[in-house]
């Protein structure tokens, strides 16, 4: 989020079909995916899992790096970091001393468009975690004590993750030239300049602004039933007030972008020269109706894996590529992106690669897909949906980043219909809509000023 013939095994995949529809189909069964609101406006998801006592608890909060104010990079992560400090209720770390001692685990994330903090415990921890993650939903306390080390730890981070890898320098340059104007342009992390400016008044106001019930989704899979959910929830986030109305979440979007733009970054780090290309389509929110389900299905084929056919061509037929593939970006609020990507192998170059690339794009937008490709691309995204119902973590972050950027939960159940209704056609169309008659931003990466070009 691996391959086998449709042609061959009509009748297993048939069988994988039904059991996906049986998980996904709102029917009236043990397994059922079951959604309300409690009164504060927290949206609640269950997603019952009974094969292990194990539960997964997730809060999203639909607010992320792309919701931050201009000059102010950053600052929704670096309050991801602060959740971890004390309430009124609760010392700094006491919430993780918890999941420690029974045993469970925690992490959080920071998107472009959300925020999520997560645990997995067993089933009779749940109210213990739900107490917890309501309390510091309006309750966390915040001081200069607590938030200037912290501060300190999100530079360091950025200096690890993103300052000393060049791949990761090269990304950020590369998403701040294909988004002209939406705030996708931006790090999550945030620009070290900005992040050295962030302070306490800052994150308090994000944090009052953004984290309360009516702007959050609560997801909890495993061994639950939506009964006890709905009881445990009521009692615990029920009790936290409503927050702030919240405008509609509109952000600056593209101009027409009609000129192709390079990025070029040589590191002396850099031992094997590569390149990604990357154009602006519409995501899962913001397309017409099937259009991301062509474009997931062109990212398959063109170069989801070892069955695609950039990797076919180009690492093991010609052999010219060490490594080769393309990826969409799907889940996201608004417009989003497209990529392919590519290395050289041996005596090959990078133009090489790079016209080979362009090749199969091209292809494909002029030929289009055989009919053989898109039923087995169509059977490895059922077969991947199938298997992500195999983690309880995999399936609440489906739900999760999926309703957080716009869709319903009947949009998830009915997207296993909408990918089997793309045709051939609609792949070929979304190749020559979005990637041939598109501008485009390619990035290359050196070892040193003009090598591998």
């Amino acid at each position: 989020m691996t391959s086998t013939h449709l042609t061959r095994r009509f009748a297993v995949i048939m069988a994988f079909a039904a059991a996906l529809l049986a998980f996904v189909a709102p029917a009236k069964a043990e397994n059922d995916v079951t959604t309300f609101f409690l009164d504060n406006g927290l949206q609640v998801v269950v997603i019952p899992d009974r094969r292990a006592p194990v539960v997964t608890h997730m809060v999203w909060y639909k607010v992320g790096s792309a919701d931050e104010e201009p000059g102010r990079s950053g600052v929704a992560h670096f309050l991801e970091h602060l959740m971890f400090k004390g309430t009124e209720r609760h010392a700094a770390g006491e919430f993780s001393a918890v999941i420690s001692a029974i045993g469970g685990s925690e992490n959080a994330f920071t998107s472009q468009d959300y925020t999520a903090y997560y645990q997995q415990v067993g089933p009779e921890s749940l109210l213990t975690m739900m107490e917890f993650e309501a309390d510091r939903m309006r309750g966390l306390i915040l001081t200069e004590e607590v938030v200037a080390p912290e501060l300190d730890v999100v530079i360091e981070e950025r200096r690890a993750r993103i300052d000393s890898s060049p791949g990761g320098l090269l990304g950020e340059e590369l998403e701040a030239t294909l988004f002209q104007n939406h705030p996708y342009r931006m790090p999550v992390i945030g620009w070290m300049h900005e992040i050295e400016k962030l302070d306490r008044e800052q994150a308090v106001a994000f944090y009052d602004l953004h984290y309360a019930p009516n702007n959050a989704i609560l997801v909890v899979a495993g061994d639950v039933d939506a009964g006890t959910v709905r009881e445990l929830a009521e009692r615990t986030y029920g009790a936290v007030p409503r927050g702030p109305e919240l405008p509609p979440r509109e952000r600056p979007q593209e101009p027409p972008q009609d000129t192709d733009r390079t990025v070029t970054m040589t590191d002396p780090r850099v031992s094997v020269p590569s390149l990604q290309r990357a154009w602006l389509v519409p995501s899962y929110n913001s397309a017409a109706p099937g259009e991301a389900e062509a474009l997931d299905l062109l990212a398959e084929i063109l170069g989801g894996g070892v069955r695609s056919r950039l990797y076919q061509q180009l690492v093991v037929k010609t052999g010219i590529a060490a490594s080769a593939g393309a990826g969409y970006r799907a889940s996201a609020l608004d417009d989003t992106s497209f990529s392919v990507y590519g290395a050289p192998r041996g005596e090959a170059d990078l133009a090489a690669v790079e016209a080979a690339i362009e090749a199969q794009v091209a292809l494909i937008a002029n030929e289009g897909v055989t009919d053989d490709e898109l039923r087995r691309a169509k059977d490895r995204f059922v077969r991947s949906m199938i298997f992500a119902r195999d983690s309880q973590t995999g399936m609440a972050r489906i739900y999760g980043a999926l309703l957080a950027t716009g869709s319903t939960v009947e949009d998830i159940e009915g997207w296993p219909d909408r990918v089997r209704a793309v045709t051939a056609d609609d792949v070929r169309d979304a190749a020559r809509r979005y990637l041939a008659a598109r501008a485009h931003v390619t990035g290359y990466l050196l070892p040193q000023a003009g090598a591998g070009q």
